[in-house]
């Protein structure tokens, strides 16, 4: 009896010892792993200057230099279209024609009102030619050439009346012919032929401009007072590039050449204005665009590598480290990239040690091995 009990004791003891045994290796097992962990190795770059030129990324739309309403000038039936819906047409070019007869009647009236007054104008020159030399040798009363000066005065009078009679005649003619007032492209057509229209009918059709043509755009009153800044006395006429929806960049540069003269007091940003060559018409005005204006001016600004940039939901972060190398996330706000690096605007100051190789295995808090 005493020899079970001596045997089962053993086992149990055994059983112990090989549980405890157990436990200790697995400790020692996770430790090791936890030491690894805690431990990456990471590669280290100090922030740095740059001389560079500051570079501002904003939305913005594009609008056209002239946005022109055509409109009636006279009343009448609308005859004739001369153009399609998004033809691209020229200062000068015929777009319409309102019916013209009753136009041409009262030019022609007015031309001969002229003819005939003028006649009798003629006529009442030589009258009094003649009445002056009779006045002289008094051979008629000094009244008779009151009366003929006066007729003729009134006649010359009407003459002018005429003439501006036919001026306007002629002028409310060449208005039945509804002519382009600048280069651009066609919108759509807002009344048909066959319809009455007036002056008061309103639009019969728009013209965007297109070459040149703006894009307005926006951005922050501190980025535009660190832009005067560096600028100094060259704080305008600044490089400015597009990039459409697609991501593809429009090939030609443009010239931003207007500032609005406030601050907008909803959103505190400015408004400023670009121009662009546009020969090929590829920029339509109320298309969004990606801007990116550019200052004339170089200037130091802190950079780093795009290597050690990572991105979450509240936005871009590096890893800095402090002086017994432990790392700690931290927010930072770029303002576009030079070559390989990103633009500091805020969140780092030169000097500060940032990991731009193992990020991936580094845990905020925990020390890492500096691999130099």
């Amino acid at each position: 009896m005493k020899k079970k009990i001596i045997i089962i004791l053993g086992i149990i003891l055994g059983a112990i010892a090989l549980r405890y045994a157990y436990t200790s290796v697995i400790g020692i097992i996770k430790s090791k792993s936890k030491n690894t962990k805690i431990m990456p190795e990471v590669k280290v770059e100090t922030v740095k200057n740059e001389n560079i030129i500051r570079e501002i990324e904003t939305p913005g739309r594009i609008e056209s230099k002239y946005q022109v309403s055509v409109i009636a000038r006279v009343s009448g039936y609308l005859e004739k279209s001369y153009f399609k819906e998004g033809d691209f047409v020229k200062n000068g070019d015929i777009l319409f024609l309102i019916e013209p007869a009753q136009y041409e009647y009262a030019a022609n009236s007015a031309s001969a009102s002229v003819k005939n007054i003028k006649a009798q104008l003629e006529y009442a020159n030589k009258q009094l030619l003649r009445a002056k030399e009779l006045v002289a040798k008094d051979y008629i009363a000094k009244s008779k050439y009151d009366e003929i000066l006066s007729t003729r005065d009134s006649l010359a009078a009407q003459l002018e009346e005429a003439k501006s009679n036919y001026k306007d005649s002629n002028r409310n003619l060449n208005y039945t012919q509804i002519k382009a007032p600048v280069d651009g492209r066609i919108g759509f057509i807002d009344v048909t032929i066959g319809n009455y229209v007036t002056p008061s009918t309103g639009s019969l059709t728009t013209i965007n401009s297109t070459n040149p043509i703006y894009v307005v755009y926006s951005i922050n009153s501190k980025d535009y007072k660190e832009l005067t800044k560096i600028d100094k006395d060259k704080n305008e006429n600044r490089k400015t590039e597009i990039y459409f929806s697609n991501g593809e960049k429009y090939e030609l540069t443009g010239i931003q050449d207007f500032v609005d003269n406030k601050v907008d007091q909803t959103t505190g940003s400015v408004t400023l204005r670009s121009t662009f060559k546009n020969p090929d018409n590829r920029l339509l005005h109320g298309e969004f665009v990606k801007v990116k204006i550019y200052s004339n001016n170089k200037v130091l600004t802190p950079v780093i590598p795009t290597a050690a940039v990572q991105e979450n939901q509240e936005g871009k972060y590096v890893y800095k480290l402090d002086s017994e190398d432990i790392p700690s996330l931290t927010y930072i706000k770029t303002g576009g990239q030079s070559g390989d690096n990103w633009i500091v605007t805020d969140g780092l100051e030169v000097g500060d040690r940032i990991i731009t190789e193992g990020v991936l295995k580094v845990i905020p808090g925990n020390k890492v091995k500096v691999i130099k």
